[in-house]
């Protein structure tokens, strides 16, 4: 099948256009001094015999928040044939890069460079705002089911027992509080995992087996947080600089082609949304100089730090589940948990993004101020 640019723009409905890298981001930089400033650049070099190929990168948040703000995005190709085009996912939690070559390509090479500024999130759960809440139309969204985020069945009934201690009354902040301290008690980081893991919430529960990565652990706690009306959601990104706080575990800078991470929020009427991360604290006690003990002072302040708190050395790409990816020729049978690594294929079919040594592409990450 060849892929002509009137198509592939067809096909692009929700297609839309950013600023390109400008002084802007100086400007911003220079009068935010709280703020950070990054480039990150992600390239892929395809190998594909046969011309015609397919590349998705996942791009940062859609909208700007007050602890992160996209400055710009530029891309290029060394084929002039190439038809690049962002795309936009239907639920609007999601965009990315989407790159096509024809059959004349004899190269498949594009590079997308990213500027974001991000800001430490802290947030007081105390004194809260009437304005903040939340419409009954998207409570029911961050509360809904998904195919790897159930909230039925064995996902509902943990759920209960994990707020068991509560009183009736309990805010969803003492909801919130008591789930995440049965994730970061009960899963453990299996360094086996391949990437950030799946995420398949019910398989882990069914079998009992609570270990994985941060895709796994943070799914738990969301749909956890779900099925008993707490309105959670995961963050993908990636980690894009070393961290302050003195925990190399939870850091990266230059080359971090393998620093993906996820985190998660949940929704609290009064004070908006709280970031959590119990699956870094599962990271810290494996892998923090050596692996730490569950009482250690590093890990007890980490667990404290991070209900309520993000290191905003982080990189946020989206918010989606079950993502489909616009043109694949593998159709739903193509469609992936979450998009927070590079997508390709060929005639031959879907590269694998976790192997970025053959799949053949390498994310940087520069501070800028």
């Amino acid at each position: 099948m060849t892929i002509t640019r009137r198509a592939a723009v067809k096909a692009i409905a929700s297609a839309f256009a950013l600023p390109a890298l400008s002084p802007f981001s100086s400007v911003f930089a220079q009068s935010n001094p709280e703020w950070s400033t990054y480039e990150i650049v992600t390239e892929i070099n395809l190998e594909s015999p046969n011309g015609i190929a397919q590349a998705w990168i996942p791009l940062p948040l859609i909208l700007d928040t007050d602890y992160f703000k996209t400055l710009g995005i530029n891309s290029e190709s060394t084929d002039p044939k190439a038809v690049i085009q962002i795309y936009q996912t239907p639920d609007k939690q999601a965009r990315m890069m989407w790159a096509q070559w024809n059959q004349s390509s004899t190269g498949h090479t594009v590079k997308v460079s990213m500027l974001v500024s991000t800001r430490n999130r802290h947030l007081e759960l105390a004194n809260p705002s009437p304005v903040l809440t939340l419409s009954k139309e998207e409570r029911q969204f961050w509360t809904r089911g998904t195919k790897y985020l159930p909230t039925n069945g064995i996902v509902k009934t943990r759920a209960q027992e994990c707020i068991a201690g509560l009183p009736a009354n309990a805010t969803d902040i003492e909801k919130a509080k008591a789930i995440y301290d049965w994730v970061v008690d009960n899963t453990h980081r299996d360094p086996k995992t391949r990437g950030c893991g799946q995420g398949d919430v019910r398989l882990m529960l069914e079998t009992n087996n609570l270990g994985g990565k941060c895709a796994d652990i943070n799914a738990v706690y969301v749909a956890l947080a779900r099925s008993v009306g707490v309105p959670a959601r995961d963050v993908y990104g990636i980690r894009i600089a070393d961290s302050a706080r003195g925990y190399k575990s939870l850091g990266k800078s230059g080359d971090i082609t393998k620093a993906q991470h996820c985190r998660a929020e949940f929704y609290a009427t009064g004070f908006g949304w709280v970031p959590v991360d119990p699956a870094d604290v599962r990271k810290v006690i494996l892998e923090e100089t050596g692996g730490l003990a569950v009482s250690d002072p590093k890990v007890v302040a980490i667990r404290d730090y991070l209900f309520g708190n993000w290191e905003m050395n982080w990189m946020a790409y989206n918010y989606d589940h079950d993502v489909s990816l616009p043109g694949s020729s593998l159709g739903k049978k193509g469609d992936i948990p979450f998009m927070m690594y590079p997508q390709a294929e060929n005639k031959e079919g879907r590269f694998d993004s976790l192997d970025p040594d053959n799949f053949k592409y390498k994310i940087t990450s520069r501070r800028i101020s």
